[in-house]
């Protein structure tokens, strides 16, 4: 029975349409991820500030977040570390997409709690694959969750 209840469900999560959440102040940055985004059939969701961006992975939990580390109202370092501290948003994955190429600022990225980094300007291909392999991690972890929930037994408590 297990096995005919994680086999629907594991179809179901392959149905699910993943939804990006992509916060750049810039306008056609916003545009050239979009692009790539389409091109995954993802849903799209942008803030143009921290504040928003924030706001709106509280309320959609999206799969994925692509953030701008320079914004016009808080860091983006200061927004992971944020989103990361939050029960509600700490398991998205943020990839940084930035144009702080140093070393040391990379190492400030992840130390912050970004999953991934990519460097402006970069490829499209290279946006793609950084998505994609985000996004197939999140549907594997998913995956595990709800395999494990259906095969832990559940224990009656008698009063």
């Amino acid at each position: 029975m297990n096995a005919n209840i994680s086999t629907a469900v594991i179809q179901k999560l392959s149905e699910k349409i993943p939804c990006i959440l992509v916060v750049e102040d810039c306008e056609d940055n916003r545009r050239i991820i979009a692009y790539v985004i389409e091109l995954l059939n993802c849903t799209l969701i942008t803030a143009v500030n921290g504040a928003k961006a924030l706001e709106i992975a509280r309320k959609y939990q999206p799969d994925l977040i692509l953030l701008d580390i320079i914004l016009p109202d808080i860091s983006g370092i200061n927004l992971v570390i944020t989103l990361k501290q939050d029960k509600i948003t700490s398991k998205i994955p943020v990839i940084a997409v930035t144009g702080l190429a140093l070393a040391e600022e990379r190492e400030h990225i992840f130390k912050a709690g970004c999953d991934d980094y990519i460097s402006k300007p970069y490829r499209l291909e290279d946006l793609e694959a950084i998505i994609q392999r985000h996004l197939a991690r999140q549907v594997c972890s998913t995956e595990l969750r709800l395999e494990l929930q259906l095969e832990t037994p559940s224990v009656e408590v008698q009063k």
